[in-house]
């Protein structure tokens, strides 16, 4: 029989209660941010806690592929940890942007590649313990470089077009360590494989 007296359980029911979230209170906005304390009430037991909270807008990443079976990969110094970063394109989508659309506007920016057949693959929780946004991973196909690339102010970065298979290989190694982006060759990987001459 399940442990009533543990942590976290109420005999009343067979899984945790929904916490109650109550008006959040502004710590620090940021250009990119803001940190909020929010209470929330838990109803079985009666208390209420401050948590903090990330509040974000969503964000998107692009898997490009290529004419010639390759994804276009973007080298960027990363601030947050100190070092350079392999990742796919991607950015902030605007206030009202459809993610789609906001996922070719990146790439086009970033990369100067355009494609065919848009699509969303999936959307994701960067950090659900704190942070409300959802990342929106993006599918474009048979791309192409049709023009400069167009970088924000503070923006610089190595552009390549690496095969697939190399790209696997690098995040299975290490290579590529950025979480969102390990997410989206996650979903990309079955479509990939299920591609003429691939199965």
């Amino acid at each position: 029989m399940p442990d009533d007296t543990a942590p976290g359980s109420d005999a009343s029911s067979s899984g945790p209660a929904r916490w109650r979230r109550g008006e959040p209170r502004s710590l620090q906005r940021t250009r990119i941010l803001e940190l909020q304390s929010v209470p929330f009430h838990h109803p079985r037991r009666g208390v209420t806690r401050d948590f903090v909270v990330v509040d974000a807008p969503d964000w998107v990443n692009v898997l490009a592929h290529t004419v010639d079976d390759r994804l276009v990969l973007v080298n960027q110094f990363r601030y947050g940890i100190d070092a350079f970063s392999w990742e796919i394109p991607g950015g902030v989508i605007e206030r009202g942007e459809d993610p789609v659309a906001a996922g070719v506007r990146e790439l086009l920016e970033e990369t100067g590649y355009a494609g065919e057949n848009a699509r969303l693959l999936a959307s994701v929780h960067p950090n659900p313990a704190f942070m409300r946004n959802r990342c929106h991973l993006v599918l474009v196909e048979n791309c192409r470089r049709t023009r400069e690339v167009e970088w924000d102010a503070d923006e610089e970065m190595e552009i390549a077009a690496v095969p697939v298979p190399e790209v696997y290989a690098r995040a299975r190694s290490g290579g590529i360590t950025h979480s969102l982006v390990l997410d989206a060759l996650l979903f990309f990987e079955p479509l990939w494989r299920s591609g003429p001459g691939r199965g």
